[in-house]
């Protein structure tokens, strides 16, 4: 009896192997556990950095056809003025009240689509000269203070901050005393 007692209390040889084996599985399994995560962990990462690339291309590409749009629209734009001019001058012309009328009616339209996008004529006469907002194409003596502004010949325009058009202008100089 003796014999059985002494047996059982210490572990046969065919028992030790299978707990060290055991331990080694799962030691093994834990290092496999870690290596996984790290590895999802990773590609994580690699897909935040992936999604906020693709947010900086969309937004750099809005940004780009924004400013594309505004050079065309700016362009476009551009080619009313000319149109704008010769109807000014015509109603300076002092013929028949229909053709005033018309051309009147004509100028308000043009003048309201160019305000309806934005276009805002520059206001001169009276103001001291500008040269990022006007061209000086004559002087003329006066008593005014030197550059002021005398006669617009031809109106300026701004879309926006951006200058679309200069002002062509007639520039005050004080006459010799």
């Amino acid at each position: 009896m003796e014999t059985e007692a002494t047996s059982s209390a210490a572990p046969s040889e065919s028992e030790v192997p299978v707990t060290a084996t055991l331990s080694e599985e799962a030691s093994g399994a834990a290092a496999e556990l870690a290596a996984a995560k790290a590895l999802a962990d990773e590609r994580y990462q690699e897909l935040q950095y992936a999604r906020a690339e693709i947010e900086n291309v969309r937004k750099r590409a809005l940004r780009i056809a924004d400013e594309r749009l505004g050079h065309a629209r700016k362009a476009l734009l551009g080619k009313f003025l000319p149109v704008l001019d010769n109807l000014e001058r015509a109603l300076k012309f002092e013929d028949s009240a229909d053709l005033r009328g018309g051309l009147q009616a004509t100028l308000k339209g043009f003048e309201g689509l160019l305000a309806g996008e934005g276009v805002v004529p520059l206001e001169t006469v009276g103001k001291p000269f500008d040269p990022h907002a006007a061209e000086a194409i004559s002087t003329r003596e006066s008593d005014e203070h030197d550059d002021v502004v005398l006669e617009e010949l031809q109106r300026g325009y701004r879309l926006g901050e951006d200058l679309l058009r200069p002002a062509m202008v007639v520039v005050a100089k004080r006459r010799g005393e």
